[in-house]
């Protein structure tokens, strides 16, 4: 075996994994990381000013690509930057490595941060390596842990003796893993009994669905069964948005979201927990007569919050052909047509869906500042089919799913989890793995606000992304979830608040803030100039960012 330093050690097992950029902001202690890099011409370091902005990175692109990415943070410091966007990461499924270095070990004494203590809660496995001869095995671990379904981040600190001493070495990558587990044919063939002779089926979709490339097989089960079709998460494609099934997104674990299901006597909920929701509500999201068959690759979801009658620990793709196959062989004619019945019943209520759509466009078309319908209604009719949206428009995202159809995976990509500020890296991250797709950021201020240090490196490693800011010059999203607890958690039937600390007094100008970090900046709040502006940055070539006034009303 060849002996070598951990720092170099590290280098190599990077190689041998196939990374081909650091997402970081580096510190002190990366030093020795720092220093080994320069013999590692073939791995790039995308610099960041903030932790958010190389998190953000390095998520999306992760998630476009399937594989892990590596950042590097500094220390405690930097790690605790990190950590708000680690969360996303881990509600996400991100394949993701995460490290950063301490301290030498032999600082006992003076004492030293438990950095794996630090990020455990937001990680599936994480470990600190305090020798040279630990580091490929536990790199090589931590690559197989992130993209093992379910995926995830992992975590890994060096010691500064670890990288800094030399031990002997086999630089050995993670392997090749095949993971799509299939389902238990026991299970299928009970789940068919029940699907073949339902009366008024619902398919719930969440983002391990598009993870395992399942949209097509969730469109067969959907017109087998006939059923209506919802997506608890929509990060990605995981239900063609313009089929005449797809009513849209639903929070079924909230009570608007429950009534969606009240008639349903079977739901089928495909690659999501069941059923999230930030506040909480007592009793079942469904009704004691529904079924629930729940399918998921992520064994401990499976029966966490709801009664389940079956439950399928398996891949969402293999698992809804399987089904799609059973019912094929036990669905009667009459079945088959009762469920062609609930399809065109479905296609009526999307027709309605889509009409009321129209109807607020038109209500609100020539509002000023301009409504979030008209804004989305430009850019879906300025942006080129090859398009990619990154989606952090956080309250606008009604608007964003009312005016565009994703229907195409790969097409969209958006935020998982609850921390503001990924998109404005998520956007680059997209665009490095994309390099010959135009991408376009849709992001709320408030969240741009929160990495707009990303647009420096925007600049800085010439990053084409066109952001176009939803400048509502409010936390709007607070204020909707402050007439929520008034109204469903206090009971109030008139709730009314002052919004404290939830409105910009200042605007921000963010176009003259990308300016500044050598970005182009545009504000713009005429509506009709919305279109030939977006055209017009995408085909500059440069990082551009559209500063859009709209309508901020509660």
């Amino acid at each position: 075996m060849p002996r070598m330093t951990g720092k170099r050690a590290l280098m190599e097992m990077l190689r041998a994994e196939g990374v081909e950029c650091i997402f970081g902001n580096p510190g002190t202690s990366e030093g020795p990381i720092l220093d080994e890099l320069e013999n590692y011409p073939d791995i790039r370091y995308m610099l960041t000013t903030q932790e958010g902005a190389a998190m953000g990175m390095a998520d999306a692109y992760a998630r476009y690509r399937g594989e892990p990415a590596f950042v590097n943070l500094h220390i405690e410091t930097g790690l605790a930057n990190g950590i708000s966007l680690l969360s996303n990461a881990a509600e996400g499924n991100t394949p993701l490595v995460l490290t950063s270095a301490n301290k030498d070990i032999r600082k006992l004494a003076e004492g030293r941060t438990n950095l794996v203590e630090m990020v455990s809660q937001f990680c599936k496995w994480s470990a600190e390596v305090t020798h040279p001869e630990q580091v490929p095995s536990v790199m090589r671990r931590a690559f197989n842990e992130a993209k093992t379904p379910p995926a995830g981040p992992v975590y890994v600190a060096f010691s500064a003796n670890a990288l800094d001493d030399d031990a002997d070495v086999e630089i050995v990558p993670s392997d090749k893993t095949y993971t799509r587990i299939a389902p238990d044919a026991n299970a299928i063939d009970d789940a068919a009994d029940i699907l073949a002779d339902a009366k008024n089926p619902a398919l719930i979709v969440g983002d391990r669905v598009g993870q395992s490339n399942g949209t097509d097989s969730a469109v067969r089960l959907a017109e087998t069964i006939g059923a209506k079709v919802y997506a608890s998460y929509f990060s990605q494609v995981n239900f063609p948005t313009s089929h005449p099934q797809f009513l849209g997104l639903a929070s079924p674990g909230m009570p608007a979201g429950k009534a969606l299901l009240e008639d349903a006597d079977v739901v089928v909920a495909v690659g999501t927990p069941v059923f999230p929701g930030y506040f909480y509500f007592s009793g079942s999201a469904l009704n004691p007569d529904t079924k629930l068959i729940h399918i998921d690759s992520d064994a401990t979801q499976i029966g966490r919050t709801e009664p389940t009658d079956i439950g399928i620990v398996a891949d969402a793709r293999t698992a809804m052909a399987a089904l799609a196959d059973a019912l094929d062989l036990r669905m009667s004619g009459v079945a088959r047509e009762a469920a062609k019945g609930r399809m065109a019943s479905v296609a009526e209520q999307k027709a309605v869906q889509k009409a009321e759509w129209q109807k607020r466009l038109d209500a609100r078309r020539d509002i000023s500042p301009m409504s979030t319908e008209r804004m989305m209604t430009e850019i879906a009719e300025a942006l080129p089919d090859d398009a990619i949206v990154v989606d952090d428009s956080v309250t606008t995202r009604a608007s964003v799913f009312g005016a565009l159809d994703f229907d195409k995976p790969g097409s969209l990509l958006g935020i998982t989890g609850g921390a503001l500020g990924w998109g404005m890296g998520g956007a680059m991250g997209v665009k490095m793995a994309n390099p010959d797709r135009p991408v376009v950021g849709i992001i709320g201020d408030g969240s741009a606000m929160m990495t707009v240090q990303a647009l420096w490196t925007a600049a800085n490693s010439d990053i084409p992304v066109v952001y176009v800011i939803c400048n509502n010059r409010a936390y709007r999203v607070l204020k909707l979830n402050m007439n929520l607890y008034k109204s469903e958690i206090l009971g109030q039937k008139n709730p009314a608040s002052e919004y404290i600390a939830m409105d910009f007094p200042t605007p921000f100008d963010i176009a003259a803030i990308a300016e500044a970090m050598g970005v182009r900046g545009r504000r713009i709040e005429d509506p009709a100039e919305l279109g030939d502006a977006l055209r017009e940055s995408i085909a500059i070539g440069e990082p551009v960012v559209l500063d859009v006034s709209i309508d901020g009303a509660v």
